[in-house]
């Protein structure tokens, strides 16, 4: 089994280089951060558009730019895979976020993951001219025309939302033909199309359906002519606890991502060496 991490860092908790320096040392293979561009403060969207939920914490607000995070992450690391999770993709600009994630990779000598979402904060999403409604198939074009820009010489994309112009851009990804592509989400008849289509991995919470849903994808790879062991399952938002890792043996999962507190710096700390102490004893 391999573990990574997921943190919110934040301009208050512990700054990015040390995390990924700590989080190298300690043995996790990736490190996962959150993006959000800014919160509306008239909002309106319950936290993670679920009826009921408690305020949005202040580290939504706090995040650190992703893409500006993991470069400099890459600067004082070897191994450690550096990932967007996750990349709020419809709100952004393709062409723009397709240089930086190539930058990265590039910088890196190819450790990033491009981990995406639909997103769920409707005010924030409308403050980038994101109708909520378009914003699966925004994705969806957006991901298109970025591998178009890091595979092809002179990279075009005509789809219903969105045209590129037959371009250039350089530098192109190291990994080939791409970064990997995950995407986060509860599985249903779209997202497994996305999956299917477009990606190279999906991020799932945990769920008493997962193991069928996870036989679900492999077979549509399958059927797409796809081979399901080029597909790797991240097992989101974890603790490290025995349960967690038998659940995700017997379900089929490649990788556990432990969710660890935005807390003070040395309280991360130990927690995050906690974490990584029980993931050396099921590796």
């Amino acid at each position: 089994m391999h573990f990574g991490m997921s943190i919110f860092a934040t301009d208050t908790t512990i700054q990015p280089v040390e995390l990924a320096v700590t989080a190298e040392r300690l043995g996790f293979e990736s490190l996962w951060l959150p993006e959000h561009s800014h919160i509306p403060i008239a909002r309106r969207t319950p936290w993670g558009g679920r009826a009921g939920a408690p305020p949005l914490p202040e580290k939504y607000w706090r995040t650190h730019d992703v893409l500006v995070a993991l470069g400099a992450m890459a600067a004082v690391t070897s191994t450690l895979k550096l990932v967007t999770g996750i990349n709020l993709l419809a709100q952004r600009d393709p062409i723009w976020t397709a240089k930086e994630i190539a930058t990265v990779d590039h910088l890196s000598a190819g450790r990033f993951i491009f981990g995406i979402g639909f997103g769920w904060n409707v005010e924030e999403m409308n403050q980038h001219g994101v109708d909520y409604d378009e914003r699966r198939a925004l994705l969806r074009e957006k991901v298109l025309m970025m591998k178009a820009l890091w595979t092809e010489d002179e990279a075009s994309f005509e789809g219903e939302l969105l045209t590129l112009e037959p371009s250039w851009s350089w530098p192109k990804p190291v990994q080939e033909p791409h970064p990997p592509v995950v995407l986060g989400g509860a599985l249903g008849p779209k997202l497994l199309s996305n999956l299917v289509e477009f990606c190279d991995g999906w991020v799932p919470h945990r769920n008493s359906d997962l193991p069928d849903q996870i036989s679900t994808v492999r077979h549509a790879l399958e059927d797409a002519g796809r081979d399901p062991g080029d597909f790797q399952i991240w097992l989101w938002a974890q603790k490290p606890e025995e349960q967690a890792v038998d659940f995700a043996d017997e379900a089929g999962v490649d990788r556990v991502l432990f969710d660890i507190e935005t807390r003070a710096p040395a309280l991360t700390l130990e927690e995050m060496e906690r974490a990584a102490a029980f993931a050396g004893r099921h590796r």
